[in-house]
């Protein structure tokens, strides 16, 4: 289907999946076997310019916005999610700054993530604390010039390979979610430690760690936005990166896709290929149809973003919650085309079905995305 992208759009498209084809697909089966992280791409995406497609131009970025990056993210993900994700997991860190950061933060942290020397990743779950925030521990106490941060993040996404992290901590407790605030942590502040890196079922060439917060003291200059404003700023970042966990899902439905047609018109049984039967037919369409109608979510709701929309919560959960159920659909149907071959590690499938679930899970559930969607929905009736 043709997205109407502009010229730069369609250039952009093409170079990641040029990456994605000659640099990512040959490597990623071994990542995922050995679960390392992927420092080889990261200096290719960054020698491709692909790093700072998001951030303006000013910060040392190209100057696109959501879409630019939901298309790249897609495009990386279509060759593997886990390696993609150190692009992706970095665009979530960086998200608090593009919205709240100041100047000088600005301008201290965003060159460096625009050009790849840096990599950031975004803190807020904690191991009591999943889809419930307002039960987050972590604790960030005011102490003349600084704050002092105390406590443990948990499933973080480049979590001790980024350099720079954007925490969510409780700085008045007694309010609730409005005593949250968002802090700017680097990586080699005194008091700031990783624990294991979690052994996970898909994405494992995705580094995810324990953050561990023991009397960290960060500058007051660190503070993203005031006091109290960390679940507005929580909820405004996860409205600009829900897209973009729906590009990495369509990116892995499409991959699967891809490889399932390719098996359909080369296995031949009963004398001709699997694609000439009217039941593997219909799995195709299916597919194919549902990645299309991902793809166009995805994309509206970016655009709306980067149109300047103002609430765009509804748009953006849908994309997540729809594009990552077609994921684990289209890549468990992938693995069902492939028969015995797809349930085996020889064959890309089955790395693909593994991925896809991830995107069903984090930033927020797909339940809390439909409590999300049926809210604002309920909402807007009242309006009329």
């Amino acid at each position: 289907m043709d997205y109407l992208l502009t010229e730069e759009q369609i250039m952009l498209r093409d170079l990641c999946r040029e990456v994605a084809e000659e640099k990512i697909k040959p490597v990623a089966a071994k990542y995922d076997r050995e679960e390392k992280f992927p420092w080889e791409i990261v200096k290719i995406l960054a020698q491709s310019d692909l790093c700072g497609v998001y951030i303006p131009e000013e910060y040392g970025g190209m100057g696109g916005g959501i879409l630019e990056l939901c298309i790249t993210a897609e495009e990386l993900s279509r060759g593997c999610a886990g390696i993609a994700l150190s692009f992706a997991g970095t665009a979530l860190g960086t998200d608090p700054i593009l919205l709240f950061g100041n100047e000088d933060q600005k301008k201290k942290y965003l060159p460096d993530i625009a050009s790849g020397k840096k990599l950031a990743a975004y803190g807020i779950t904690e191991p009591a604390a999943g889809s419930d925030v307002s039960a987050m521990q972590t604790t960030a106490r005011k102490e003349g010039d600084y704050y002092v941060l105390n406590g443990t993040k948990h499933f973080i996404t480049n979590g001790g390979e980024a350099e720079i992290y954007t925490i969510v901590a409780m700085t008045d407790k007694s309010k609730g979610t409005r005593g949250a605030s968002v802090f700017i942590v680097e990586k080699d502040t005194p008091g700031f430690t990783f624990g294991k890196k979690e052994e996970k079922l898909g994405i494992r060439a995705s580094s995810t760690r324990e953050l561990i917060f023991t009397d960290c003291r960060i500058p007051k200059e660190n503070l993203l936005g005031r006091e109290g404003q960390g679940f507005l700023i929580a909820m405004r970042t996860f409205d600009m990166s829900r897209p973009g966990i729906g590009a990495q899902a369509v990116g892995i439905a499409q991959g699967a896709f891809d490889a399932a047609l390719k098996y359909a018109t080369e296995r031949v049984q009963f004398g001709k290929s699997i694609a000439s039967f009217q039941g593997l037919q219909f799995m195709l369409a299916d597919m194919a149809t549902q990645i299309e109608a991902a793809r166009a979510l995805v994309y509206s709701a970016a655009r709306q973003i980067d149109a300047g929309v103002k609430d765009v919560t509804m748009q953006s959960s849908m994309a997540k919650m729809f594009a990552s159920d077609v994921a684990m659909q289209v890549t468990t149907d992938a693995v069902q085309i492939f028969g015995g071959y797809g349930y085996i590690n020889e064959y890309p499938v089955e790395k693909f079905m593994r991925d896809a679930k991830i995107t069903q899970i984090y930033e927020g559930t797909n339940q809390i995305q439909r409590s999300i969607i049926a809210l604002n929905l309920i909402k807007e009736s009242k309006k009329k």
